[in-house]
């Protein structure tokens, strides 16, 4: 064995979890009340309820409540909006465990929700869904939630390292499976080493390579790029969502990208060309209110055509339906729009569809377990649940159904599996070596690779795509990774060093980017959000198949599995086996 690097700090804990979203908190509480004698720490970038994508959430969670709603037609509508490409058992533990969930956050954990006057939970509209089942508390609906569950996690004395940031996924010697995680204390930049009896992938998604994107520009596709690492297979990789509405505040601000949510299609509002025409009628019956990838597409044919508003996009408007209504409503998306200079209320505001969620992550079974023995994953760091596309509300319903789930499994997995393995040291090393390469080498302009990275990705892999695109985008990434992989940063100070951060940032989306265009080149077909303008046609939903991608000698290997309708077949649906 190859001696530990200098320095080295080691932690010990029963469960490790990756991410304090609304998978990793509630991951967390449900294996405390499973085990409560087990130590469990919560390993995060930021803060504990500070940051991830769920605290971000506007528009709500879906959940079949109302009478005339059922947990079967939430799933129809979810296995059409995936365009038959989900996994079935993983949409339906979705809509069924959502009901259960949704309780849960309310009698239990302390969410208010808004309700209607007569007391119970008000549902508003949203697109792509048959009936109106989207829970929200105002367009704030994260903030309520991640508050609750922060305030429960350090309520129960739940371990936390926060300000450390998750590089690699460490195998135990014997090769038995995950002995823990390689981490960087950012606030000393010292290497941490956490073994951990179970770990759980909940770092989120982020596509942040992309010109226009929702998150903060500190989620990376972390946990992805550290499952290609570890040899892990990642499903739907093509599937990139992009939010028709993103904010179109300018080049120079940060709140360009930032989601105007979809609650504003569905209640009504209207999306306007250039020249103040209403243009969805013309691509889709559902006009703004059709799915996600409908109107991206739509908004990115108007920009295209060139009736684009004086920033390159189209307008949203608001007001026809009354100012005072929308204040009331929205009020959260009306201050944001005010801070930068527009009136959603009364006037129009410029949108752009902005990269949002992936579809696509790592395989994982309806417990949440991996192939990997010991890592569990949960959220938007997993693959299969949204197929092709995601409803709208369908998110935060999968974090936290799938991270409850996820912790009552890693406590069970626990007893029958008890103990920690010892960590391969030839590959801690290799991960050092690896991390701390750019600190040996010459400072370089990392923000050009970004701002070509953001090129490459928008112009060839993103909303409209075609073998030629994605073919100079292989050759593009490939040569961005070497320049990366050639460039250095300022070593004078470890302690959070946002240029040494960076560099990982750029990996790990470089890495997950190549992931991406590797499998949409192998889909020579069209389903929600991969569309091919050579292969427009979605092909024999009978015949339809999946994309999985893995790493082989540094390089994304794409093959195609058929699959399996368990509960439903296209050109049936559940609802007419209800009603028969």
């Amino acid at each position: 064995m190859r001696a530990e690097a200098p320095g080295l700090r080691r932690l010990d804990t029963d469960i490790l979890i990756l991410g304090s979203g609304g998978a990793g908190l509630f991951a967390a509480l449900h294996a405390h009340q499973a085990a409560p004698g087990l130590s469990i720490t919560v390993a995060v970038k930021g803060l504990l309820g500070k940051c991830g994508c769920t605290r971000m959430v506007q528009g709500g969670y879906n959940v079949a409540l109302a009478p005339g709603d059922s947990v079967e037609r939430h799933f129809m509508d979810t296995i059409e909006g995936s365009k038959w490409l989900a996994r079935q058992d993983l949409a339906w533990t979705l809509v069924t465990k959502a009901v259960e969930r949704i309780h849960e956050l309310e009698n239990e954990l302390g969410c208010f929700f808004d309700r209607n006057p007569d007391g119970s939970v008000h549902q508003k509209a949203f697109a792509g869904q048959t009936f109106d089942r989207t829970v929200h508390k105002g367009d704030l609906t994260g903030i309520e939630i991640i508050n609750r569950l922060a305030e429960q996690v350090w309520a129960r004395g739940i371990g936390r390292l926060e300000e450390h940031r998750a590089v690699e996924l460490i195998p135990a010697a014997d090769g038995s499976g995950l002995a823990g995680v390689l981490m960087i204390d950012m606030r000393s930049g010292e290497f941490v080493l956490v073994r951990a009896g179970a770990v759980l992938l909940a770092t989120g998604g982020g596509p942040t390579m992309y010109r226009f994107h929702t998150p903060s520009g500190d989620k990376s596709c972390d946990g992805l790029a550290m499952a290609l690492r570890a040899g892990l297979h990642l499903r739907d990789m093509e599937m990139v969502q992009f939010h028709p509405t993103g904010l179109l505040a300018g080049e120079h601000t940060r709140m360009t990208g930032t989601v105007l949510e979809e609650g504003l299609r569905g209640a009504g509002g209207w999306l306007l060309n250039g020249a103040g025409e209403r243009f969805m009628q013309g691509y889709d019956p559902r006009g703004e209110r059709a799915t996600r990838d409908v109107v991206s597409r739509s908004i990115y044919a108007e920009m295209r055509a060139g009736r684009t508003t004086p920033s390159g996009g189209v307008y949203i408007q608001m007001s026809h339906l009354g100012p005072d209504k929308v204040r009331s409503q929205f009020k959260g998306m009306v201050e944001r729009c005010a801070d930068c200079g527009f009136d959603l209320a009364g006037g129009r505001v410029e949108v752009v569809p902005t990269a949002h969620y992936m579809m696509g992550g790592v395989e994982f079974e309806a417990d949440c377990s991996t192939a990997m023995h010991g890592l569990f994953a949960a959220g938007e760091d997993t693959g299969g649940v949204h197929g092709a596309n995601r409803l709208g509300g369908n998110g935060v319903a999968n974090s936290t159904v799938f991270g409850g789930i996820a912790g009552e499994t890693m406590a069970a997995w626990l007893q029958r599996n008890p103990g920690r393995r010892e960590p391969d040291l030839d590959a801690v090393a290799r991960a050092v070596a690896e991390h701390e390469a750019p600190l040996h080498q010459p400072p370089a302009d990392l923000e050009s690779i970004r701002e070509q990275l953001h090129a490459c990705m928008w112009d060839d892999v993103g909303i409209l795509r075609d073998a030629a695109g994605l073919a100079r985008a292989e050759a593009r990434l490939r040569e961005l990774q070497q320049r990366l992989l050639a460039s250095g940063v300022s070593a004078a100070d470890r302690a959070f060093n946002l240029s040494w951060h960076d560099w990982m940032n750029l990996r790990n989306l470089i890495q997950v980017s190549r992931a991406i265009t590797a499998a949409a080149l192998q889909r020579e077909n069209s389903r929600g959000a991969h569309f091919r303008e050579d292969h427009p046609e979605a092909g024999d939903l009978l015949a339809s198949t999946y994309t999985v991608v893995r790493e082989v000698d540094g390089d994304p290997v794409v093959r195609h599995q058929p699959v399996e309708f368990s509960k439903v077949r296209p050109g049936h649906s559940l609802l007419d086996e209800a009603a028969a």
